[in-house]
């Protein structure tokens, strides 16, 4: 194996609430390869985040070609992932799933600007694989330890990617926190409950081997 090889960059864990949040991109270098990172409003860089929730809708999009819509939900809000001929596992993918389905996501942030100046975020999907609710339970977990994790380091000295946050956005990070907390007293509530798909909080998908994985880098 070549030694040259570059490694993956780390998949964030993250709700959509703050993923929602977070439009501002940014690079460490001029490369022109250079990896762009989304700015979570908590104060963590993220080139690819890792999310798991339930697929509600999915929709063809493309005109000349197929260019899958996938709307997923998560205890605190909604994601959008776009899956086309860049992309052909994860497209294929999306065509092959029946919703509601829970699903586990690792993607590439991606952000937009509507016609009135809104950012939008979406996900560019690298893989999405079909989970249980057992799996959907362990990320919901983990997902709030870490966001509660960020919060706390929030105002730690030397937190770079904090005095950015800081700087670029009007967002209480405590806000994140709250959620959350709710995603998991969601979680307590729903336990035992079985697939649904109004994607109402408590009743989406979550975490890819969650239990299995060291760090933040899912194993797929």
């Amino acid at each position: 194996m070549s030694q040259s090889a570059p490694s993956r960059e780390v998949a964030r864990r993250v709700f959509a609430t703050e993923f929602n949040d977070a439009g501002f991109t940014f690079t460490e270098s001029d490369d022109e390869r250079a990896p762009v990172y989304a700015l979570l409003p908590t104060g963590e860089s993220a080139n690819r985040v890792f999310f798991v929730g339930t697929l509600t809708e999915k929709e063809d999009v493309g005109e000349d070609s197929e260019y899958w819509r996938g709307r997923i939900v998560d205890p605190t809000g909604t994601f959008f992932v776009y899956a086309g001929q860049y992309q052909p596992e994860a497209a294929s993918k999306l065509r092959e799933l029946d919703a509601p389905a829970y699903v586990a996501v690792v993607g590439k942030p991606r952000t937009y600007e509507t016609d009135d100046g809104t950012v939008r975020v979406s996900v560019r999907p690298e893989s999405i694989t079909e989970v249980d609710a057992a799996t959907r339970d362990r990320w919901v977990v983990e997902t709030a330890n870490r966001t509660i994790e960020r919060v706390a380091a929030f105002d730690d000295d030397g937190n770079e990617y904090a005095r950015m946050a800081r700087e670029e956005y009007d967002f209480d990070p405590e806000t994140y926190k709250a959620a959350a907390l709710s995603a998991l007293e969601d979680l307590d509530e729903s336990d035992g409950d079985e697939l649904a798909g109004d994607g109402s909080a408590g009743e989406d998908g979550s975490g890819g081997s969650a239990a299995d994985e060291p760090a933040e880098t899912p194993d797929l």
